[in-house]
């Protein structure tokens, strides 16, 4: 893992360094950036720090063009595609799991993302039938980790009701539920199952949303992880905000906020329907708003926000969520757009006028990703883990003269084949524009999807 990675650009805390090399040492940390030791015959490009996936629900890609026709009713939402996804799951055996993780790991890490967080809520058979061993599908994500070398940050899902007045868990649901006693006895066997991973391996844990799981459970999730990252969805959707407020009398993250240690542990994925109140006091806290823009656009979720939120000097990172797409260009892309489309303005998610609009939707994201899963990561300094992506520079767009041109290029214009190189933890992961088990994590994927085709 020892080694040297060269760059004609690197991007560090204190700006561009032209030439340089950066040390890595046996256990992924690097250790030294300076001109000694860069070779201009390996060198990379642009040398980024590496984004991590703070929300991914690793499955859903393998639902790609199952859900994009208008249901029966004549509209369609998230509450339609949901009833598709639970379908899916029907079919879904923990070799097709792991086969799907793998190839999204693997696009991921060919995307730019160094890391990813895991939000794992399917942990049973169908009909919710227990698994020999209850950690079963943790264990086909640990696989999948091994397989593509991606960091992971693992977040196993507690989910118990079916909805706010605590109504019994049906259908697809039923593969995801627990009691609180039963997910403790399964998060202490997913601990221990854990053990063989890399040392840059995290554990959190995911108390689902305030629709599945009620305040006992959400203290039951603090309790068995006291120190690892806190995700929950919050607020995705106007009907869920609604019927929080009507059982719990204040809108999801406003309830939070004021009942729970929201602090830097935590990441409230999506915080797509926040009021003035929220904004403000979500960006004080310190945690993490998770941001999927490319779903929250396909769901038609709506758009967060940004402006008042940053402004306010709120954290955020970037997810895939249901790996309809696996772009970190496209996720900042549409962040931003989403943005301009709103406020009929221009480079509108900065405050820096020495920065590009890109390198500031960049910075932020990948110093906040990195806090929201727990990984010491996020910037190209001694210290951190080698996380880093290398663009190419031998495309037109990405040889601009000044660096920061060249990230915009990638962000706004070029994204294609755009990256060339990516280490996790410094494991050289993406050589040339392909993962280094592209060909047999592609033809595991092509026969799950052959079956998963026969099965529909």
């Amino acid at each position: 893992m020892a080694g040297i990675i060269s760059a004609r650009q690197v991007l560090t805390p204190s700006g561009w360094l032209a030439d340089h090399a950066i040390h890595v040492d046996e256990l992924g940390t690097i250790k030294e950036i300076s001109p000694r030791g860069f070779d201009p015959a390996t060198a990379v490009g642009t040398a980024l720090p590496g984004l991590a996936n703070v929300h991914t629900h690793s499955f859903q890609r393998a639902m790609a063009g199952l859900a994009e026709a208008r249901g029966p009713q004549g509209a369609d939402d998230f509450w339609t595609w949901r009833k598709v996804m639970y379908r899916f799951l029907d079919i879904l055996t923990p070799d097709h799991i792991e086969s799907i993780a793998a190839l999204v790991q693997m696009e991921m890490a060919q995307a730019g993302y160094s890391a990813s967080a895991e939000f794992h809520y399917v942990h049973h058979q169908v009909g919710g039938e227990k698994f020999d061993d209850i950690a079963e599908l943790s264990n086909a994500i640990f696989a999948a980790s091994q397989t593509s070398g991606i960091g992971l940050t693992h977040l196993p899902v507690l989910y118990t009701y079916g909805g706010l007045d605590r109504r019994s868990l049906n259908g697809g649901q039923l593969r995801f539920g627990n009691s609180v006693d039963q997910f403790e006895a399964m998060y202490a066997r997913i601990a221990d199952n854990s053990g063989s991973l890399p040392e840059d391996f995290r554990l959190g844990i995911a108390p689902h949303s305030l629709r599945a799981v009620d305040r006992d459970g959400i203290e039951a999730c603090l309790a068995l992880c006291p120190e690892g990252p806190i995700h929950i969805h919050a607020a995705e959707q106007i009907r869920e905000v609604e019927e929080v407020e009507s059982h719990l009398g204040a809108r999801p993250v406003r309830w939070l906020i004021d009942n729970m240690p929201v602090d830097e542990r935590w990441c409230l994925i999506h915080a797509t329907h926040l009021d003035a109140n929220e904004v403000k006091a979500l960006a004080a806290s310190g945690a993490v708003a998770g941001l999927c823009p490319t779903t929250e656009a396909n769901l038609g979720d709506g758009i967060f926000a940004a402006c008042d939120y940053f402004a306010a000097g709120g954290r955020y990172g970037i997810g895939s969520d249901s790996n309809i797409r696996l772009s970190v260009a496209e996720e900042l892309r549409m962040l931003e757009v989403s943005q301009r489309l709103q406020h009929r303005q221009r480079a509108v998610l900065t405050d820096d006028a020495t920065r590009s609009n890109g390198r500031y939707l960049y910075e932020r994201a990948a110093r906040g990703g990195a806090q929201a899963i727990g990984r010491k990561a996020g910037t190209v300094e001694i210290g951190m883990r080698a996380d880093i992506v290398g663009l190419r520079d031998d495309l037109p767009f990405l040889d601009w003269p000044q660096p920061d041109q060249r990230l915009d290029a990638w962000i706004f214009g070029v994204e294609a084949h755009a990256v060339s190189d990516l280490w996790s933890a410094g494991r050289h992961i993406v050589q040339g524009g392909e993962h280094i088990r592209a060909a047999d994590i592609r033809a595991r994927f092509a026969r799950t999807i052959h079956e998963l085709a026969a099965a529909l």
